[in-house]
């Protein structure tokens, strides 16, 4: 395995970057509590599009914090550490929480939130299915709360919420719910009518790329057009391959990995793949098998996707299963020449395990990219 591909740091100038578009803007330091804003965070995509919505509303960074509710696998707290430099350098401030170091780290960090929760005028998340941060919104007295995207969930906490359903990942199972979830469920309970608009509740604002059937009325949707990831980054340099991008359905139980195998294997011959970008929790076992008498390089990006492909270099076509990248990779490379074109899965990929609504999900995904950015579609045997 590879490690990224090497480039200058975003936004200096030279070898296909731009001179650095000045910061996003706000008016000067105010006072302290006025429109403070307050985010918190479990992943790095979830972080990059608080920066995008930061730079799309005009929010002062200085009146932002940034909490990066650290989780325990090592790409993921890469990845984060390398997008909390970045915000860091557009003047946010980033609070790092070790949040599930131990059995006290959970208590431990919400009481040193607390009073931060309580003060702050506008709180950002980036995934209400989030356990750890409905809590948090049990404590927070904010008048606005937005959402930012975190992928594909994003569509299903619209379409649960315009339902008036309870908050569920869309691959988990249905049937009955474990004593975990039977303990938590007030909290989500409260969290899912804290994020319904209506009278004397906040104001919700959800900054989305993805495209949205359902929304409960009176809910103000904000279109995400990752506008600050082209000001900072790129154009690329274009390859004359092709790249594939891929996804973590074979570790959240979707799709059988065997199956999944076959299909990258079948597109390598098929389509002269050349790089893997991989999911940053796709196991090394299964990367490892993957290579295995392909001659397929796979790179473990230290950035999200979105970041490393404006950045380059870059495929001049890039291939990718079901994934929130159909929606967001059109609009981060629009205008560079890069062909993105998505593949579907397979009904009979998916396991045992995989929820009954996985499919049409997962068809929902594609289909709706396809409309959205007239995305092609490419066979695994043309």
């Amino acid at each position: 395995m590879s490690p990224p591909p090497s480039d200058p740091r975003p936004g200096r100038p030279g070898a296909g970057n731009p001179a650095p578009a000045p910061a996003y803007g706000g008016p000067a330091r105010r006072a302290q509590g006025e429109d403070e804003a307050l985010a918190f965070v479990e992943s790095p995509v979830q972080l990059l599009n608080v920066l995008e919505w930061a730079h799309a509303s005009g929010q002062d960074p200085d009146r932002l914090t940034l909490v990066v509710l650290s989780p325990l696998d090592p790409m993921s707290r890469g990845q984060l550490r390398r997008m909390a430099e970045l915000a860091r350098g557009e003047g946010v401030e980033v609070r790092w929480e070790e949040a599930r170091g131990g059995m006290a780290a959970p208590l431990a960090t919400v009481r040193g939130l607390a009073p931060r929760l309580r003060e702050a005028g506008r709180v950002v998340i980036g995934d209400p299915f989030s356990r750890y941060v409905q809590l948090l919104l049990a404590l927070s007295r904010a008048r606005d709360l937005v959402v930012v995207d975190d992928g594909t969930a994003t569509v299903e906490f619209l379409a649960q919420l315009a339902r008036g359903e309870r908050l569920v990942r869309w691959h988990r199972r249905g049937g009955r719910r474990g004593p975990r979830e039977l303990l938590l469920a007030p909290v989500s309970a409260a969290a899912r009518r804290r994020l319904t608009p209506g009278e004397g509740h906040p104001r919700i604002e959800v900054f989305s790329a993805m495209p949205v059937d359902a929304a409960p009325e009176g809910l103000t949707l904000t279109r995400n057009t990752l506008a600050w990831t082209r000001a900072r980054f790129g154009p690329p340099r274009l390859t004359g391959g092709a790249d594939l991008v891929g996804t973590s359905l074979v570790e959240t139980g979707v799709v059988d990995e065997a199956r999944y195998r076959e299909a990258v294997h079948a597109l390598v011959r098929a389509h002269g793949v050349t790089r893997y970008f991989a999911h940053r929790r796709e196991s090394a076992a299964k990367l490892r098998h993957l290579t295995d008498g392909t001659g397929l390089e796979v790179v473990r990006p230290d950035l999200p996707l979105e970041l490393i492909a404006r950045r380059g270099p870059t495929g001049r076509t890039l291939l990718s299963f079901p994934s929130t990248v159909v929606h967001t990779l059109p609009l981060a490379l629009a205008g560079t020449g890069v062909r993105i074109a998505v593949l579907d899965i397979d009904p009979e990929w998916l396991t045992g395990h995989a929820s009954p609504r996985a499919q049409g999900f997962l068809s929902g995904v594609t289909s709706s990219a396809r409309a959205a950015h007239r995305l092609t579609s490419v066979p695994l045997n043309p």
